[in-house]
């Protein structure tokens, strides 16, 4: 059995951010909302608390009971949670003096304790909090301070009971990692078992038995999540898994024949269904960014309901659901704010008579290709690009059309082979073009022309919560702006995003 790490969610963004870095330390973990812990901790070897956007203060402030936890497991308060511990412990939380955002260095590290080992004493840690702990709680000992923050870490006498005003979690705190790690393994005894082979072995055995003799209908879109939750279930099942490939006409160019090609010889069972007229249809005259994620979103299952009813055996709707997309649409089970809405995330409604089966709902992306690799889908496959689900309908702002589509298709087209043709493709995590609502005047042979604008996006990024844009050479951006400008028709200027996440979002809706 593994060993389970439960984080209790406060409403930080940061929440997932946690669960990421114990997950890099092979150790599986759970988080759950503050006010709906599970039912029993037993399976849980340690507790972290998140941080989170509230004061500790305020009335409205989450405040749960944590009796069940306290002096029972081995706990790690961060952030809030800290605050938190000490507000209710006999410390003291008051507003700072000086606001701590961003990098800061530690400047006090008390010496031979298991919780900073191999930490330097000047680490540099990341700080986001308007309050701060003015005196520790009863039984507290200080562990570290910055130069603005006293009590920056502090563990409670005769407990496993730790507090850091930081956060471990983001990569801006460098031993990050470690501390966690020392908590985690060092401190809290908790095995690293979380691996590949053992999430497929433990997958296989739950899809047998939650799908039993029924068939799944699973969509493929050609990449890395619907491949792998489609031979995670053909492994388990077998032929009741029925795989299709939909075109909704918002594909990259020549994408639907590519991609059924590419599935030849990996033993899926898979259809392919040209559903790109009824997609548009739907989408005419939509601008909205919301409203066009879930008019595809409803377009998806009406068209798999329909090639459902022809299937009777099928009982479960596969997706290739991953942890961010979960995040970002739901607020992972807990209270932090909602970002955007993703088409295959949020359940089916009444009328379809499935059920939902998510093989990947809890992995992040990279641990996804590394689950991958473990069941044998080739590298090539694995390092495809993400694309989004609702396809080109959120890289053309604005209304969707077919000409705009193949438009798009058509820069797309010329800005991957670009990056492939030039070695540039595995240096870039996700890239693509969007369509622009703008048009600018241009000179094209001697003429004045008043055409569209492309923007180009590449960004790198582990798992897709956070990015920065690629500095791709320039050389190779000129190349694509005059490729894209001159076999373009309609096209006459050419602009590069260099926006990170966040602010920004990877894509543009």
């Amino acid at each position: 059995m593994q060993d389970k790490v439960l984080i209790l969610d406060f409403g930080s963004q940061y929440t997932q951010l946690i669960a990421r870095r114990v997950r890099e330390l092979f150790i599986y973990c759970e988080i759950h909302p503050y006010n709906n812990p599970p039912k029993s901790l037993a399976d849980f070897s340690a507790v972290i608390l998140s941080g989170s956007p509230y004061s500790v203060r305020s009335e409205s402030a989450p405040h749960p009971d944590l009796s069940e936890i306290r002096g029972k497991k081995p706990l790690l308060a961060v952030c809030y949670g800290a605050q938190f511990l000490a507000h209710f412990s006999g410390g003291e939380v008051k507003p700072s003096d000086t606001r701590e955002y961003g990098r800061a260095h530690l400047s006090y590290v008390k010496p031979e304790e298991t919780f900073f080992e191999n930490i330097p004493s000047d680490s540099q840690v990341w700080m986001s909090h308007s309050d701060t702990i003015d005196s520790l709680p009863t039984h507290g000992i200080l562990l570290a301070s910055t130069t603005d923050v006293k009590n920056a870490a502090y563990r409670l006498k005769n407990e496993l009971t730790f507090g850091i005003q930081f956060h471990p979690e983001v990569y801006h705190s460098l031993d990050g990692k470690q501390l966690l790690e020392n908590f985690l393994v060092k401190i809290a005894n908790v095995k690293q078992t979380w691996t590949p082979d053992s999430f497929v072995e433990m997958t296989i055995k739950k899809l047998k038995d939650k799908v039993g003799k029924d068939e799944v209908i699973l969509g493929l879109s050609g990449g890395v999540d619907s491949t792998v939750a489609a031979v995670l279930l053909h492994k388990a099942i077998g032929d009741q898994l029925k795989c299709v490939f939909v075109n909704n006409g918002l594909l990259r160019k020549n994408e639907f024949e590519s991609v059924l090609k590419q599935y030849e010889g990996m033993g899926l069972n898979v259809k392919g269904v040209d559903a790109s007229n009824q997609f548009l249809t739907a989408l005419k005259g939509e601008s909205d960014p919301e409203i066009k994620r879930k008019i595809i979103g409803n377009t998806f299952v009406d068209v798999f309901d329909h090639e459902s009813r022809t299937l009777p055996k099928v009982k479960w709707l596969g997706q290739g659901t991953i942890y961010p997309d979960v995040i970002e649409s739901i607020s992972v089970n807990g209270p932090s704010a909602t970002i955007k809405s993703h088409h295959n995330v949020g359940g089916l409604p009444d009328f379809m008579k499935l059920n939902l089966v998510e093989p990947l709902r809890m992995l992040f992306k990279d641990e996804v290709r590394r689950v991958g690799t473990s069941i044998g889908i080739a590298s090539e496959l694995l390092g495809r690009h993400p694309f989004p689900g609702p396809g080109l309908a959120i890289r053309i702002l604005g209304d969707i059309t077919p000409e705009k589509v193949s438009t798009l298709q058509e820069v797309d087209a010329i800005f991957i082979d670009g990056l492939r043709s030039w070695d540039l493709y595995d240096e870039v995590w996700q890239a693509g073009a969007i369509l622009l609502p703008v048009n600018s005047v241009g000179v094209m042979g001697d003429e004045r022309t008043y055409e569209k604008c492309v923007a180009l996006r590449a960004v790198q990024s582990t798992d897709g919560m956070t990015a920065d844009w690629v500095d791709l050479p320039y050389a190779f951006l000129q190349k694509m702006s005059n490729e894209i400008i001159n076999k373009v028709k309609g096209i006459n200027r050419v602009v590069y995003d260099i926006s990170s996440k966040p602010p920004a979002t990877i894509e543009w809706e």
